[in-house]
């Protein structure tokens, strides 16, 4: 299985920590490694600032505030378009407010890097077709599993994470 996460950093105003790509691209395969996804996969991370999530939000959801992360899945049902040159199923794409997790990792007194790492998560079960708008089950269901992943990446709730110099990327 190759995964190709493809991310851009496409806003200023928050620097990006050394390791966070590496941690998005383990949170990505993480994800599918979880939910037994079969073959490669293929998915765009982009980093903006509010104003730029806020002109998404509202341009594809007609919400005119800014939001922490907006998913916009390719596929549906589990039927993905695939990349013809690689074979990769393309899931889609993630984009990630930067100023929101720094706000939203003071908030919850945890790292950039796990907010980064639980948004990440959070938008990748959504491109493979978790929803939890309707709260409830699918709520609960949604956010175990994001629990179950960010443990394996060595996120608990309650600890924060070191990367090691050697996972630097």
């Amino acid at each position: 299985m190759k995964n190709k996460v493809i991310i851009s950093d496409e806003q200023t105003k928050v620097k990006i920590p050394t390791g966070l790509r590496l941690l998005v691209r383990r949170s990505c395969t993480a994800v599918l490694v979880s939910e037994n996804f079969e073959g490669s996969a293929e998915v765009s991370v982009t980093f903006v600032d509010d104003e730029r999530i806020q002109e998404l939000n509202k341009e594809f959801r007609n919400i005119d505030s800014s939001t922490d992360v907006l998913s916009f899945p390719l596929g549906e049902n589990g039927v993905y378009d695939e990349n013809p040159e690689t074979g990769a199923k393309m899931l889609g794409d993630i984009v990630i407010s930067m100023e929101h997790a720094v706000a939203q990792a003071k908030l919850y007194e945890h790292t950039l890097q796990r907010e980064v790492a639980f948004l990440t998560v959070h938008s990748m079960l959504h491109l493979l077709g978790y929803d939890h708008v309707n709260g409830g089950l699918e709520r609960v269901r949604m956010r175990e599993k994001e629990e179950e992943v960010l443990v394996k990446l060595g996120l608990h709730r309650t600890s924060s994470y070191y990367l090691g110099e050697d996972e630097e990327g």
